[in-house]
């Protein structure tokens, strides 16, 4: 019974919280978002005490329940493991192995001096819930819109337009790689080996299971009906029951109770109570060869991944010289933003940088698509967090989605007043760049498309304008940027600020009534 309400539960939340990545559509009211504020590294990041009080006192009574229901990381691995044994021959699939806690307590250990040394880039690749959101949105959304768009063309031939195409492109090669390599360490493990990624490398087992182990409810082994057959050890994907000791290491167990099911002699118990006999001992060490295996092969697979972006790391700057070369030869001048600019709402870049996990889900819930995972922006220690890009649309004005889902603090939350004064950047006018000055021909896109009229045109040569710059209203919405129509190089572009201001009222002209006489002129 147990067993098949921690399912249901889960399944529930899974479904929920990995259909909110990917909902392009907005089916799911935007309320939902409160299911990633309910996972615990966020809930840390933004100071949610009262989320981190309930996360640790439902570990200190029913232990890692967390983990088997609440983590999307960890259902993710329970399904994988399900594949697996439905496709297996081998019907004793797992036994004990003794607890890796030197390496569990290591990386736990290394992953709070790099975050106190503010580098949480190794956080956020070993927080689940923000591995999660990342292989969801790099790998999974993207198959989830073709599917999407190939649908839009089958119905739009009998003129049902239910389906409507959406851009499916990759937003980052390296949070692409990432996420892969990350997905593929978690197939393999939970293929083989059930929980080894959460007893083994995730910090958040780790703590949780020190928790669990002072935990009022857990699974025993009532030595008087248990007969030693050793059925329950082959069903626990943890690896955490030894069934010759009639030993269970409570901070592994994550509680999926699959155990309980598989005992026939009912001598497994999810109980208070304190009266049965257990032995208490810590069984002797035995050879893991196979753990130790795995523990290697994820060593590789980091250095992979962490050499494949290094390589990376030399695109970007071989492009940006090609793109220069372009420019230089069509009489243009280069330029280079100094500041990457930061979502709206991130007080300042190390603020954001400091609590920014990379989940990715503003990222996913950006309507109008200006979030992408950044390279290099950020420096190596900011790798896949997002910034903002005006290569596919510009900041909505009245748009305040990403500081509503974020659930780590990193993107405060703004009302639509706050937004419309909330400058994330400046604009820069580089003349020489500007068809007005290049082409001699009108334009004045980017006056148009300020919705703060930081931009205004005044007169140049022969009757043509060219646009006069007011950085103290500007937002940095990227309205002008996006519709500068000149290339490579544009001639309006957005500047970051390290930490964002509160730009200036702007005052919106004022309509003048025109008088109509009864001809019309």
């Amino acid at each position: 019974m147990l067993r098949k309400i921690r399912i249901g539960i889960s399944v529930i939340l899974f479904a929920l919280i990995t259909f909110y990545f990917l909902d392009f559509a907005e089916l799911l009211p935007n309320s939902f978002h409160r299911l990633a504020h309910i996972q615990f590294v966020p809930a840390l990041l933004s100071l949610s005490v009262g989320i981190l009080i309930i996360l640790i006192v439902l570990s200190l009574l029913f232990g890692r329940i967390y983990c088997s229901t609440i983590c999307p990381m960890g259902i993710l691995q329970d399904i994988i493991a399900r594949i697996s044994k439905s496709t297996g021959k081998k019907k004793k699939r797992y036994s004990y192995s003794a607890a890796k806690n030197i390496l569990r307590w290591g990386i736990l250990g290394v992953v709070i001096i790099t975050f106190l040394c503010k580098l949480p880039l190794l956080l956020g690749l070993l927080d689940p819930y923000s591995a999660f959101g990342r292989i969801i949105t790099n790998v999974f959304k993207p198959v989830y819109i073709l599917g999407n768009n190939l649908l839009e063309s089958i119905f739009s031939k009998f003129d049902n337009y239910t389906f409507y195409r959406v851009d499916a492109s990759i937003l980052s090669l390296s949070s692409f790689v990432i996420a892969i390599v990350t997905l593929g360490i978690i197939i393999v493990l939970a293929w083989k080996h059930g929980r080894t990624w959460c007893n083994t490398i995730c910090p958040v087992g780790t703590v949780l299971g020190f928790l669990s182990r002072f935990s009022l409810f857990k699974i025993r082994i009532d030595t008087n009906k248990c007969n030693g057959c050793g059925l329950c050890a082959t069903k626990c994907k943890a690896a955490c029951i030894d069934s010759k000791e009639h030993f269970i290491d409570h901070s592994r167990c994550v509680d999926c109770f699959d155990c309980l099911d598989a005992c026939k002699q009912k001598a497994l118990i999810y109980s208070p109570s304190l009266n049965l006999k257990q032995q208490q001992k810590t069984p002797k060490k035995k050879q893991q060869t196979s753990v130790e295996k795995e523990t290697s092969a994820v060593d590789m697979s980091k250095r992979r991944f962490l050499t494949a972006g290094i390589m990376a790391g030399t695109t970007p700057k071989i492009l940006t010289k090609a793109k220069a070369s372009v420019a230089t030869m069509g009489g243009q001048k280069p330029y280079t933003k100094r500041n990457p600019i930061t979502p709206p709402g991130s007080v300042s870049r190390e603020e954001f940088q400091q609590k920014c996990t990379s989940c990715h889900l503003c990222v996913s819930k950006c309507p109008s698509h200006v979030l992408k995972p950044s390279f290099s922006e950020y420096g190596l220690s900011g790798m896949m967090q997002p910034t903002v890009s005006f290569d596919k649309g510009f900041c909505n004005f009245d748009c305040t989605v990403c500081g509503e889902v974020c659930p780590n603090g990193a993107i405060r939350p703004l009302t639509v007043e706050q937004k419309h004064l909330n400058q994330m950047g400046y604009v820069v006018f580089v003349e020489e760049n500007c068809i007005v000055y290049t082409e001699g021909t009108s334009c004045g896109a980017c006056s148009e498309h300020c919705p703060t009229q930081a931009i205004s045109m005044v007169p140049f040569r022969n009757g043509l304008t060219l646009p006069k710059i007011n950085k103290e209203i500007c937002v940095g919405c990227g309205g002008c940027e996006y519709v500068c129509p000149s290339r490579p190089f544009r001639a309006v572009y957005i500047e970051g600020n390290s930490i964002q201001k509160e730009a200036k009222p702007f005052k919106e002209t004022e309509e003048q009534n025109v008088k109509v006489d009864d001809f019309g002129f």
